[in-house]
């Protein structure tokens, strides 16, 4: 049954004394004070303390005693709804008496999350950190609600808006560098004229890069939505564990997530981009005679066989830094999928796919043609380097020359730096 008991206290003092009625001092001869409390006169008065509730849970481990007890109420009407509510969450299975912090909770939540991927565990302290302990950490396990959550989200939309804004201030800081650098370019006539463009170009190039200095990227809607997956994942297991009486993510409302549609590099769009430099679409896909076009052009790539076995079989780019020769049959024509690199802050990290992610690809002739030449250019290589200077041996497929193994981003950046369709750079 559910009893509760309401008072009125106050923070009202006094001087202490002892049982003979002599005054208690401090150690340094002042008075020591005692809180009135529900003794004090004044709580006659209208307005004068705040109310309290409190009420009996069934005894703890040992027989030991256990009170719910809040204070602060300005009413009783208050005091009764909350503690309506502090009745529910009890009923609901949620810890009422421990005054263990969210951010408390969530540190010791991913402590406990053991058999993680590296990226998945990286992308959950990414979230602790930047987002879920600044916004929410310092709230009692006890106090969280939906109004929490939704405060935090509103904090990110109103970053993002002022992000925003200092992101649009750098491209008008851009688009004056360049204007001043054009400028001093073609200054010509007399000596101080071209001075004077060289102190404007100097000038704007200073307020670039003071402009850059703190620049965030913009918290997409994607990312709220993964900050809310690892909530809902922190406060599912909170439940299961009694900590927490409801998954107060599953009733977060946020904005959409569009994905970003697909579109083929027709010619018109090939024009419009060569002239404006923006790409119609984040996604863009080659037609067959541009992605003939870009193994025309690499062809004497030193890695040619690798990007042809990107565009013809789709591996990813992890998946190759990790492909060792034993995986890779030249006779019966085919490879295994079994491992990949990921990277996180630049470093590389070994580590097995998802179960469904590991696969055997097969290829055909011309591809088994160009792997065994690409093999024999690496025994060469090994052999350059078997003298003063050392090869590395990682028996991995895809290396550079002296047989270090390729970094993703490396990848990646060598494809932006080489490619001769649209997309990249020439």
């Amino acid at each position: 049954m559910f009893n509760r008991s309401y008072q009125r206290r106050c923070a009202c003092q006094e001087p202490a004394v002892d049982d003979g009625g002599n005054p208690i001092v401090n150690g340094d001869g002042t008075p020591k004070m005692r809180k009135l409390g529900a003794d004090c006169p004044k709580l006659t008065q209208k307005g004068h303390g705040t109310w309290y509730f409190y009420f009996e849970l069934e005894a703890g481990e040992g027989g030991k005693r256990q009170r719910v007890r809040r204070g602060g109420f300005a009413t009783k009407d208050e005091a009764k709804v909350k503690a309506a509510e502090v009745y529910r969450d009890v009923i609901g299975g949620g810890d009422v008496l421990s005054n263990a912090t969210v951010g408390e909770d969530l540190r010791a939540w991913l402590k406990r999350k053991r058999n993680l991927a590296r990226t998945t565990r990286h992308g959950y302290e990414e979230h602790i950190a930047l987002y879920l302990e600044p916004q929410l950490g310092h709230i009692k396990r006890r106090d969280l609600k939906l109004r929490h959550i939704e405060a935090m989200y509103d904090a990110i939309e109103r970053e993002n808006a002022e992000r925003l804004i200092h992101h649009s201030k750098v491209v008008e800081l851009e688009e004056a560098h360049d204007a001043a650098h054009t400028a001093w370019v073609r200054a010509a006539g007399k000596k101080e004229e071209r001075r004077a463009a060289r102190r404007a170009y100097r000038d704007a190039n200073a307020a670039l890069r003071e402009s850059r200095k703190g620049k965030r990227k913009i918290t997409s809607a994607a990312t709220m939505h993964r900050i809310n997956a690892t909530l809902s994942s922190f406060l599912g297991s909170g439940i299961k564990r009694g900590e927490y009486s409801t998954n107060w993510a599953a009733f977060v409302e946020l904005p959409a997530v569009k994905r970003p549609r697909a579109l083929v590099w027709t010619p018109e769009r090939v024009e419009e981009w060569e002239r404006t430099g923006k790409k119609p679409s984040p996604v863009m896909v080659w037609t067959p005679e541009q992605a003939g076009e870009f193994l025309d052009f690499i062809c004497d790539d030193r890695l040619c066989a690798m990007w042809h076995t990107f565009i013809f079989r789709g591996p990813r780019r992890g998946e190759m830094c990790a492909l060792p020769w034993p995986e890779v049959s030249l006779s019966g024509s085919w490879f295994r999928i079994s491992a990949q690199i990921v990277e996180i802050a630049y470093r590389q990290y070994d580590e097995a796919p998802k179960q469904d992610s590991v696969r055997t690809v097969t290829f055909d002739r011309q591809t088994r043609e160009l792997l065994r030449e690409w093999q024999a250019t690496q025994t060469r290589e090994r052999e350059q380097w078997s003298g003063e200077k050392a090869w590395v041996e990682t028996n991995r497929v895809w290396t550079h020359e002296n047989g270090e193994p390729l970094h993703p981003d490396w990848i990646s950046r060598r494809f932006t730096g080489s490619s001769a369709c649209p997309g990249s750079p020439r």
